[in-house]
């Protein structure tokens, strides 16, 4: 029987999982930015793409390499969902 503390355990489990999720894929764009401003302050070049593209190439480089563990992780909790949707439901 779903219960509130079932949906609650459900909705914070999703919510946990996407934030690890999107910090996996915005920390090194994150990072890159800080880079790429710091080295715009020292040198005093202000140009958008330098700002731009470093983080673009960034970001797609993380996801690249991560992209398998995220889908594999999304994949996990709806399989867990379906799993327990089941049991929940009789």
């Amino acid at each position: 029987m779903m219960t509130l503390d079932v949906a609650g355990d459900i909705l914070a489990s999703g919510l946990k999982l996407v934030l690890i999720i999107s910090l996996v894929a915005i920390l090194p764009s994150l990072a890159v930015g800080l880079l790429v401003s710091l080295f715009q302050a020292t040198t005093q070049i202000n140009e958008q793409t330098l700002s731009f593209l470093p983080r673009l190439v960034a970001t797609l480089l993380t996801l690249v390499f991560t992209g398998k563990w995220m889908l594999i992780q999304l994949t996990d909790f709806t399989h867990l969902l379906f799993q327990q949707a089941a049991l929940l439901t009789g």
